[in-house]
């Protein structure tokens, strides 16, 4: 027969969901009964001779979980998330799923471990619906919360919700070297309360071992029914997870909030004379007093100053908005804008030619004209010219054909359409990467792989075309075996992950406030080179249109020499491989 005390200890671990220590012990009290009923004889005359810290165990183990009367433990799976030497790259290892139904708050607790190299190298939190499969189609994320107050998200993320109180503890002026030590060994809660309003509150609460504690918090709409999901991502870190729970939410209502300021975008320049569209397809985007903003619906605007269409000339038009962001009436903020009321338009002539005008393709698909650095005149009814804004014009795709081609032009007027064509030139490439509508998704188009012997390089050259909005829609090099298990993949932007990412070191020359909107029309060479001893590294050159090149660099991945291939991917732009 087992020894009593270890039975006791067994059965009080099973039994740690009880929330009063009495009744535990009543429960123990019972159990010696019905030992001495039983008549085993290997026990004899019977005591209570169990260790002398079996109640204070039993009492922690109690009073470790907060007696709420509506609290649900969540079993924690993976205790240990991420390498232990914080090896684990971006997107490598994840914690548990944890679900949290409507009217719900997620209580985590858990012990960061970082690498110290970034900011970013701690806990990241990811919220997504209730999809688990990250590989389904179905899967969606609503927002990314990093540690060091930064994130992403879906169309409702905004970064200027995330709040925090990091202090500069060495007084140097800089906040960040202070955060990472802070981070190393800290204890981190964090609540993901899921209101019925329809929004998610993350509150995270980290203590460090120096004594300092910082606080970020964020929140943003999500399904007001459907249960969400939450885990937590390393990147170059590991975490020790300690407690999961779920209690009721906290939040029953929205607090309203007024608007501050409203803000216009793609309001017309011009419009020409017996047009009374004076709004177009602008947008107005409000910003209110919680520091969160939205676009608003043009039939909630007002216009207090409305412009004289009928006469030649600028005008001024005052826009206003009066709603909280509740939808309740209240003092409105305004700004304006100006456009011009001009003669009919009876030209339209090229005078300064795009900064694109050879374009390389592969496929049979139209080419999305980029316009950037194209001048176009207008010649008006009275003879008189001028340069027309592009943003009033509208522009034709690029037919896919070798050699000489052209892009049309036109500006709808309010009575006729005036057209003209800038010539271009067209060269066919030797593969393709990715969609030419840029409607490519993220790990959905790759290359071919390419393999780098133990000691050599291997150069491909290509045209990246892009929509031109996020620094990673461009291209990506994966490094991986012949089997596709990855080494890391690194971004053109500064930015890698995976397993032998740990020990690369990144530099390059950007200028990151001019690198997105400079993307399409590039050439990039990337070089890999297979250095012979278990490292790699990767070279971007890249030559923007406009003739400016910059370089981005990494060196030391951890690869198998005898072993290593390589392949492109990319996100929302493609690629035309032209050797």
């Amino acid at each position: 027969m087992p020894d009593i005390p270890d039975i006791l200890v067994q059965i009080t671990l099973k039994i740690n969901s009880m929330k009063i220590t009495k009744l535990m012990r009543c429960v123990l009290y019972v159990l010696f009964a019905s030992f001495s009923l039983v008549g085993c004889d290997q026990l004899g005359s019977f005591s209570i001779d169990s260790p002398a810290d079996l109640l204070s165990r039993i009492d922690s183990i109690a009073n470790s979980k907060p007696n709420t009367g509506d609290t649900t433990y969540v079993t924690i799976n993976n205790a240990l998330v991420g390498n232990e030497d914080n090896s684990s790259g971006w997107w490598t290892a994840f914690s548990d799923y944890f679900a949290i139904p409507s009217n719900k708050l997620l209580h985590l607790e858990f012990i960061n471990y970082t690498s110290g190299a970034n900011n970013w190298n701690n806990w990241n939190l990811a919220v997504t619906n209730n999809i688990a499969d990250r590989s389904s189609s179905s899967y969606k994320e609503y927002f990314v919360l990093r540690s060091d107050a930064y994130g992403w998200g879906n169309s409702d993320f905004n970064l200027k919700m995330i709040t925090q109180n990091y202090p500069d503890t060495d007084g140097d002026g800089d906040i960040w070297n202070d955060f990472r030590k802070t981070m190393q060994g800290a204890r981190v809660s964090i609540d993901i309360d899921h209101s019925a309003t329809g929004n998610a509150y993350v509150t995270v609460t980290t203590v460090g071992t120096n004594g300092t504690t910082l606080v970020e918090t964020y929140q943003q709409p999500v399904s007001a029914t459907d249960a969400i999901n939450a885990f937590l991502v390393c990147d170059g870190s590991h975490f020790a997870m300690k407690k999961a729970y779920l209690i009721p939410s906290k939040v029953t209502t929205v607090v309203d909030a007024t608007p501050v300021s409203i803000s216009v975008s793609g309001t017309p320049t011009f419009v020409e004379l017996g047009n009374k569209d004076y709004w177009g397809s602008a947008t107005a985007t409000v910003t209110f007093s919680d520091g969160s903003s939205k676009v608003v619906d043009s039939k909630d605007i007002s216009f207090n100053v409305v412009p004289d269409m009928t006469t030649v000339g600028k005008k001024t038009v005052i826009v206003a908005y009066s709603k909280t962001k509740q939808g309740a009436y209240t003092q409105a903020v305004s700004t304006f804008y100006s456009l011009d009321v001009t003669l009919s338009v009876t030209a339209l002539e090229v005078t300064t030619a795009p900064t694109i005008t050879k374009y390389y393709f592969y496929n049979s698909d139209p080419i999305i004209f980029n316009t950037t650095g194209l001048v176009v005149t207008a010649t008006y009814s009275d003879g008189s010219k001028a340069v027309i804004p592009n943003s009033t014009l509208t522009f034709g795709k690029i037919a896919a054909a070798a050699g000489s081609q052209s892009a049309d032009i036109s500006y709808v007027g309010a009575s006729k359409t005036v057209t003209t064509t800038c010539p271009l030139t067209l060269v066919k490439g030797a593969s393709q990467v990715g969609n030419t509508d840029f409607s490519s998704a993220w790990w959905t188009a790759f290359s071919s792989d390419y393999n780098v012997a133990s000691g050599s390089s291997k150069t491909i050259t290509m045209y990246c075309y892009s929509d031109n909005v996020s620094n990673w829609h461009s291209p990506c090099t994966i490094l991986r075996k012949a089997d596709k298990t990855e080494y890391g993949v690194v971004r053109m932007d500064n930015f890698g992950w995976g397993t032998g990412y740990g020990t690369a070191t990144a530099t390059n020359d950007w200028n990151f406030s001019t690198f997105t909107s400079n993307i399409s029309g590039s050439k990039v060479v990337i070089k890999v080179t297979n250095n012979g001893n278990n490292t790699a590294d990767v070279l971007y050159t890249v030559t923007y249109a406009n003739g400016e090149t910059h370089t981005q660099q990494y060196t030391g991945i951890t690869v198998d020499s005898s072993d290593l291939n390589y392949a492109l991917v990319t996100e929302e732009s493609y690629l035309v491989i032209v050797q």
